[in-house]
């Protein structure tokens, strides 16, 4: 076992960055409609979770990507954070990113 976490620290260090969460669309939030879109829906277009919830009684689910340069000292992350009607349908959504591609984009 220690082998197996000495060679993952090795390989971090090669790569020189590290990330948490699974890289998605930032655009897809274009797709999402209040009222609409379904629990089912979400799962089709960006798999399960990251991280699930209550918010004020409603679900809440919410999807993370961060990126952290570990030489050039440098992070990015964005994340997707969603509530859902009793139906399971999206009450409201919010986006945030720190991506510069992103940040352009929602600027506008």
């Amino acid at each position: 076992m220690k082998k197996i976490v000495f060679a993952a620290g090795v390989a971090l260090l090669a790569a020189g960055c590290a990330t948490l969460g699974r890289n998605f669309d930032s655009g897809i939030t274009a797709r999402i409609q209040d009222g609409v879109t379904t629990q089912a829906d979400l799962r089709s277009m960006l798999g399960e979770p990251d991280r699930v919830g209550v918010d004020d009684g409603d679900v809440t689910w919410t999807y993370l990507y961060s990126k952290v340069g570990v030489f050039r000292k440098y992070q990015e992350e964005k994340d997707l954070y969603l509530r859902f009607d009793a139906a399971g349908k999206v009450k409201s959504y919010s986006f945030n990113s720190t991506f510069l591609a992103d940040k352009a984009r929602l600027a506008k």
